[in-house]
């Protein structure tokens, strides 16, 4: 199933994507590691981004279907996805 927020996330990984072939770039430029560090710090934020709303948009469209008997299901699928948080 597709949902509505997965044009928004693979923006966001397309984004980390530029950002890491910066870094890779930056590396062989030998440029500073301060600056390394900066594009590092922000492929570690897009990527970490695009995880947050991926399981936000799952809990919110997949586990809370109304469906009591999946209850149980549910609360088990959300302990498997509350450990990539």
């Amino acid at each position: 199933m597709k949902h509505a927020s997965h044009p928004g996330i693979t923006a966001r990984l397309k984004r980390a994507i530029g950002h890491l072939n910066s870094v890779v770039a930056m590396i062989e430029d030998d440029r500073s590691c301060i600056d390394l560090a900066q594009q590092l710090h922000a492929v570690e934020k897009a990527v970490g981004g695009a995880k947050r709303e991926l399981i936000h948009d799952h809990i919110e469209h997949c586990l809370d279907d109304g469906d009591r008997a999946r209850t149980k299901a549910s609360l088990k699928e959300l302990k498997q996805l509350a450990k990539y948080l």
